[in-house]
């Protein structure tokens, strides 16, 4: 089973993103779950959506306390959330930003954690490109695809499509689609980095 964990705010599409994430595995006659965690429901406060992936039919229901990756919808969280709660030490994460490490403050984590990858994708600037407002759920999707291998964008872009009328998701598939296209080039830079 691979286990995803979703941290963002409410009105970033946390819980949607969980949702066609599901779709997307479902799409590829895979079983899969999602479910939100949430107090209050207010614009701006922190929301956290699990996703669940499997071959098997998925029994659990409790939420993800050791999660295989994070998807980190919201920067601002790093300081603020134990976001990286649990992760597994070869886990995966992907923050929605176009800065660094080391200017968002995880250059120590990083090298605290060398088995887990860290990647970025701006994911906002790339829905606010493609969908003209600064959402940025279908794009992480798509980044989520390229680094973690466990759904593909084709079965993203379809899940997009279901949820979205055909106008915004014909944006959120561009977005998607150029998110995967980035984490895809991060990730082939780093291994070549590594192997020299």
């Amino acid at each position: 089973m691979f286990q995803i964990r979703i941290h963002g705010r409410g009105g970033q599409g946390v819980v949607t993103a969980a949702e066609m994430l599901s779709v997307a595995a479902f799409l590829e006659d895979r079983h899969a779950q999602a479910f939100p965690s949430f107090g209050s429901e207010r614009t701006g406060a922190p929301v956290v959506a699990y996703c669940r992936l499997d071959d098997r039919e998925i029994r659990l229901r409790e939420p993800i306390l050791e999660p295989d990756a994070l998807i980190i919808q919201d920067p601002t969280l790093l300081h603020q959330v134990d976001v990286f709660s649990g992760l597994k030490a070869d886990g995966l994460v992907l923050i929605n930003t176009s800065r660094s490490l080391e200017t968002l403050g995880l250059a120590e984590f990083a090298q605290s954690h060398p088995g887990v990858r860290l990647v970025m994708v701006p994911g906002s600037e790339l829905a606010l490109k493609h969908v003209g407002r600064p959402l940025p759920n279908a794009a992480l999707l798509g980044g989520f695809a390229a680094l973690s291998g466990q759904i593909s964008i084709e079965s993203v872009e379809k899940a997009v499509r279901e949820k979205f009328p055909a106008k915004i998701a014909e944006g959120n598939v561009l977005a998607a689609r150029a998110a995967h296209d980035h984490v895809r080039s991060a990730v082939g830079k780093a291994a070549h980095a590594q192997a020299d």
